[in-house]
C-alpha cells in the first residue's frame, strides 16, 4: 500500500508533545479481485522524545483511534466478500528528527498500526501493519530544539 500521512504535533514540554495523526493507503487489485483496499486511520496520543539535541531527537509515539479498512476477502467457496469496517485502531513506533534549519526539520520513522478486517468467515480479524514514514516538519515560531 502507498498513501500519505498528515499530522499535527503540539510540544507541551522539551521532551513531550501530543500528535493528531491522519493517514490513507491504498492498494489496487488486491489478491487479483479486481477491487483495491484502504486503511484511512485517524489517531491522536503522546509522543515522547528520549534524546533531544540542537540538530537530532528521537521519538517513540503511541497512538489510539480508529480505522476505516476496505477490501475484498476470498471465501472458502471462492467468491469474496467486500466491505468496510470502521474500528478502533491503535499505533505504536518512533524514528528520529533531522533540523536542517531552525523552523524546518525531516521525520524517518516506523510503527506498527493495528486495525481490523474481516477474515474469510465474515467475522472481524485484528490485522497488523508496518508503516514507513518520511516527512517534513515546519515549526511555527522556530524550532523549541534548542
Amino acid at each position: 500500500m502507498n498513501g500519505a500521512d498528515a499530522a499535527v504535533t503540539i510540544g507541551v514540554s522539551r521532551r513531550f508533545a501530543v500528535r493528531a495523526d491522519l493517514g490513507y493507503a491504498r492498494a489496487g487489485n488486491v489478491l487479483s479481485s479486481g477491487h483495491h483496499s484502504d486503511v484511512l486511520s485517524y489517531l491522536a496520543g503522546p509522543v515522547f522524545y528520549p534524546t533531544s539535541g540542537r540538530h537530532l531527537a528521537t521519538y517513540v509515539e503511541v497512538l489510539a483511534g480508529g480505522a476505516r479498512v476496505t477490501g475484498a476477502t476470498p471465501t472458502p467457496d471462492g467468491g469474496q466478500v467486500r466491505g468496510f469496517a470502521n474500528e478502533f485502531a491503535w499505533a505504536g513506533g518512533g524514528g528520529v528528527e533531522i533540523h536542517t534549519w531552525p523552523s524546518l526539520a525531516m521525520r524517518l520513522g516506523a510503527d506498527y498500526l493495528r486495525t481490523q478486517y474481516f477474515d474469510p468467515s465474515i467475522t472481524l480479524q485484528g490485522q497488523g501493519n508496518l508503516r514507513a514514514l518520511v516527512s517534513f516538519t515546519y515549526f511555527i515560531g522556530g524550532s523549541r530544539r534548542r
